[in-house]
């Protein structure tokens, strides 16, 4: 096989065309997993730009012998090149660097209570329209900087892809072929199970209200939980998002212990 013989050249003797030909021949599986990710709100060229990082490591460590083809071993380096992009500029405080941006970033909150001062996650449609119209910026950038300043982006439940699929299942492409798939049930797996010892790091409050807002099918509302705990409701967004913080902060550790993650 082309590819086997490839991977030998340059694992043998060092042969930079091979392993040029190795990563061209798959940028498309690049693009198709930075796809997935695209409701975060973040570049997709950017994120393709990392998950080409990740894709010559893999080129770089990929070992023929083992059985194993390219685009099964290649999917956790570049996946992983690409979540930790996202986690890197995981901020609620982040304003980015263009006008647009930093005019969204300062106004869109005020604007937002004025129009629509119930609306939790996701603006309608109109209310997406009438902000771009007032700030004189895309409707694109509206929902974008909407859900980084909501924390939307962040949720385990977050649907990131046009099926349905979520964060916490660290995404695969459907028309990946059967090695991926397997790949991609045990990846589940631990996943699954680092969020399960992860969580028992937070405190009882913080479970319970991380539970209600981010792991239930039907999130409970800041009202709710304001008056469930006596406390307000930016004290509840604040708790939220320390725990979830807290979380993903373990779980990223955890998996780069346990060899989950490629450690560059």
């Amino acid at each position: 096989e082309e590819e086997y013989m490839l991977a030998k050249n340059w694992k043998t003797t060092g042969n930079i065309k091979a392993a040029e030909k190795l990563v061209t021949s798959h940028l498309r599986l690049v693009a198709k997993i930075a796809m997935g990710y695209r409701g975060y709100g973040l570049p997709v060229n950017e994120m393709i730009s990392e998950g080409n990082v990740g894709l010559m490591q893999a080129v770089k460590k990929f070992e023929p012998e083992k059985g194993f083809r390219l685009a099964t071993y290649a999917m956790w380096w570049i996946r992983a090149s690409i979540q930790e992009y996202i986690l890197r500029s995981w901020s609620l405080v982040k304003i980015g660097t263009t006008t647009a941006q930093k005019k969204l970033f300062f106004n869109l909150k005020k604007i937002k209570n004025q129009i629509a001062p119930q609306s939790e996650g996701d603006l309608r449609p109109e209310h997406v329209n009438e902000i771009a119209n007032k700030l004189d910026v895309s409707k694109d950038e509206v929902i974008s900087m909407n859900r980084r300043l909501s924390g939307k982006e962040f949720s385990l439940n977050a649907q990131v892809g046009e099926d349905g699929d979520e964060w916490q299942d660290w995404l695969v492409d459907k028309e990946l072929d059967h090695d991926l798939k397997f790949a991609h049930q045990e990846e589940m797996g631990q996943r699954q199970s680092l969020l399960k010892d992860s969580i028992k790091i937070l405190n009882e409050r913080e479970r319970e209200i991380l539970y209600s807002r981010r792991l239930n099918d039907e999130p409970t509302t800041l009202e709710d939980l304001s008056k469930k705990y006596k406390i307000s409701r930016e004290r509840i967004r604040q708790i939220e998002n320390k725990a979830f913080e807290k979380l993903q902060k373990h779980m990223l550790l955890s998996a780069k212990s346990k060899n989950l993650l490629p450690v560059n």
